[in-house]
């Protein structure tokens, strides 16, 4: 049963703010009933995301890395199964687990270190000790420093560079499993996994004014820049170039002026731009070709940027990337790293998202309501083939730079889990 609470669709702050007066699976259902609404979408699932998971981490009881790991699967597999659409939602739980598997893997680490080194004190003082009816060397004692802080006392270099062979755990890596740690483990463990995901959500806020700081890299005095449905992440990409170049921006949409409203669409980023000095010319997608031959590159913004370096982007996009193809115009695809997803795209993202047609074609009664079948794509798939430049918040990109930033971000543990986050 949906909560009562969400009857209306409250502002992502509000939804986190109340995460923290009500229980965990309350909180759960909560981000659930908003993200199959649509209430909650874009950018916005990954910051939800994660500060839903950090409060399973904070709040659930478990005992162990693996119990910790299934509990985050279990919400995550919730909420990919919910908007199945959004992406970014599957991309962040996979960061998460990862960051548990590190975290883990640091803490067995430093435990087998510090068994190593009492082993190798133990080991010295028994050595060194005389035998009783032969006279030898005076035992040599390891200072009260190196026992108290557990720091080694190797025998030989050699200790200094062998490395014991950990029995991993299936599950998670570790040499040892955290079920037979003190309970202060397990504490520790809770605040390094919630630190870690607040470092994520930093990175998740941080990566539109990273982007935009590259601005005046990508965006060179006279340039004619095509933005195609221009995002947040985008328009701040063009404010920051405003700030320090002169240029042209073509604003292209399929979106037109809401009923009764005499604006014209963005025209919030039209004013900023024109207050910077930077002129803007308002474009229907219609009138594409007419202008692409003029423009010196294309700008757009992608919601999913696959292991394959396609892209999932809005509808429209991959009519403006193919026609800069035909005309050798350079594609610059705006897309933090977060975005970035392990697995290759499925059908339904080839496809596109499908949304209502009542905006363009009137339900009232009439011949074209029998006679016409409507299709309103939201989405787009855009073949890594038309795309020339990646700009995430790492830098700019190419496509053959994609596998390092993906295997740098993700376990190869969890890169499959799209399989398991889509079951029932």
């Amino acid at each position: 049963m949906a909560p009562s609470t969400s009857s209306h669709a409250p502002s992502l702050d509000n939804l986190i703010k109340s995460f923290n007066s009500q229980s965990l699976e309350a909180s759960i259902e909560s981000l659930i009933f908003l993200l199959k609404r649509r209430q909650v979408k874009g950018d916005e699932c990954a910051k939800a995301t994660a500060h839903i998971l950090r409060q399973v981490v904070a709040k659930a009881k478990w005992r162990d890395v693996d119990e910790l790991l299934s509990r985050v699967q279990s919400v995550g597999s919730r909420l990919v199964r919910s908007a199945p659409l959004e992406p970014v939602i599957g991309n962040v739980v996979r960061r998460v687990l990862g960051l548990i598997r590190d975290e883990a893997n640091e803490d067995r680490n430093a435990d087998d270190f510090g068994s190593e080194a009492a082993s190798d004190i133990q080991s010295l003082t028994s050595s060194t000790t005389p035998h009783p009816l032969r006279p030898g060397p005076s035992p040599i004692r390891p200072s009260p420093s190196a026992l108290s802080s557990g720091l080694p006392v190797s025998k030989s270099m050699f200790n200094l560079l062998s490395v014991k062979a950990p029995s991993a755990s299936p599950v998670t890596g570790a040499s040892t499993p955290l079920s037979q740690a003190q309970p202060a483990s397990v504490h520790a463990l809770r605040s390094e996994v919630m630190d870690g995901i607040e470092e994520i959500l930093d990175e998740i806020n941080q990566a539109d004014d990273q982007i935009a700081g590259f601005s005046e890299i990508q965006i060179h005095p006279g340039d004619y820049v095509l933005a195609y449905q221009p995002s947040r992440t985008v328009e701040r990409f063009l404010v920051k170039a405003a700030s320090k170049r002169r240029f042209t921006v073509i604003i292209a949409s399929l979106e037109s002026p809401s009923p009764g409203s005499s604006e014209s669409p963005y025209a919030a980023l039209r004013k900023k731009l024109n207050a910077a000095g930077v002129n803007t010319i308002n474009l229907a997608s219609n009138g594409l070709m007419a202008y692409i031959p003029r423009v010196n590159k294309v700008i757009f913004s992608a919601k999913a940027v696959y292991q394959n370096g396609g892209l999932l982007v809005d509808s429209g996009s991959c009519v403006a990337a193919q026609a800069a193809r035909e005309y050798l115009k350079p594609v610059i695809a705006l897309c933090p790293v977060y975005k970035f997803c392990p697995e290759d795209p499925s059908d339904e993202v080839s496809r596109g998202e499908l949304g209502s047609p009542g905006s363009y074609v009137s339900y009232a009664n009439g011949p074209a309501v029998d006679a016409l079948d409507i299709e309103n794509t939201v989405t787009d798939y855009i073949p890594p083939d038309l795309v020339d430049v990646y700009l995430t918040n790492l830098g700019p990109q190419t496509r053959h730079h994609l596998a390092s930033i993906l295997a740098d971000h993700y376990k190869i543990e969890d890169i499959g889990l799209s399989l398991q986050l889509g079951e029932p």
